[in-house]
């Protein structure tokens, strides 16, 4: 099975402490050869979620972001990013949600869902949760999910969002603005050799979440299909 190599993170660490384009050029190769075994570790990834899933992600290697910083706006000039990341996109309208991982010595996290959404679905999923959150609610609060996640992320409004009042009984729900799930793990336990079964376990937990959010994306408030 693909693994995470010590000399991926060896590299990550000594790029942290040299970040500047001379130590770079100097350890290409290095560059090369962590990014390739993160993207075989992704290969494998991407097959066993195949099995179940759709995924538009063409392979590994095409999942991984770009290690070069865009540093036009920000304060902060290092050139390179000092993690490897990456992720995979469902396909079709009719499966939403995405996964996601990166990988670093200073922090390990899988997991996956929903960040840039669209104004028109944020509004049809606040639509659906003001109407009746239970099947969300029993999904954050199954087996599946509570093994694997320690509860919902996103960015949220600080007060209710537009049309709904304070004091609505889903207003924990509705303020969210993210929704999606991530599972931190120690540099220890991704070096691991077994550590690709739990990441796999991390991913595959995210499915009723998604379908979930699928179902509601593909209806109209009556449930009719949209496509």
């Amino acid at each position: 099975m693909p693994a995470i190599n010590r000399s991926t993170y060896d590299f990550l660490r000594e790029l942290a402490a040299n970040n500047n384009r001379e130590w770079f050029a100097e350890h290409k190769d290095r560059y090369k050869a962590a990014r390739g075994n993160v993207a075989a570790f992704a290969d494998e990834l991407l097959e066993r979620l195949r099995k179940t899933d759709v995924i538009s992600t063409e392979n590994g290697r095409k999942s991984l972001f770009r290690i070069y910083r865009d540093v036009r706006f920000s304060k902060n000039k290092l050139p390179y990013k000092t993690n490897i990341a990456g992720s995979f996109t469902r396909d079709g309208f009719l499966r939403r949600g995405g996964y996601y991982f990166t990988l670093s010595p200073e922090r390990n996290a899988v997991g996956g869902g929903f960040y840039g959404i669209e104004r028109d679905d944020l509004k049809r999923i606040r639509e659906e949760l003001a109407a009746s959150a239970g099947e969300m609610r029993s999904i954050l609060a199954g087996d599946k999910f509570t093994e694997q996640f320690s509860g919902l992320l996103g960015e949220q409004l600080k007060t209710a969002p537009q049309g709904y009042p304070r004091d609505h009984p889903n207003i924990d729900l509705l303020r969210y603005r993210q929704f999606y799930a991530t599972r931190e793990f120690t540099e220890t336990e991704v070096l691991d050799p077994g550590f690709i079964d739990r990441a796999e376990d991390v991913l595959l937990a995210l499915r009723p979440f998604f379908d979930y959010f699928s179902d509601i994306l593909t209806t109209d408030a009556n449930g009719q299909p949209l496509y």
